[in-house]
């Protein structure tokens, strides 16, 4: 298993402004709250699932298999 950030740089750019905006939270989300304190709840389920292969909901993060 392998976390990387999205090779899209300009997507890395603009989320990471977010998250220092919102102190760590997730920009993509209204709520803020530990489920969404990067990287957020459902993306660390998502990376417990060893089937799982994908995006984080912001795109920040892609897990490889």
């Amino acid at each position: 298993m392998k976390i990387r950030y999205n090779d899209d740089k300009e997507i890395v750019r603009l989320v990471k402004e977010g998250l220092r905006e919102r102190g760590g939270y997730c920009p993509c989300r209204r709520e803020i709250s530990e489920d969404t304190k990067c990287m957020c709840r459902e993306f660390r389920e998502q990376i417990a699932d060893p089937e799982f292969e994908g995006y984080c909901h912001c795109r920040l993060y892609y897990k490889e298999k």
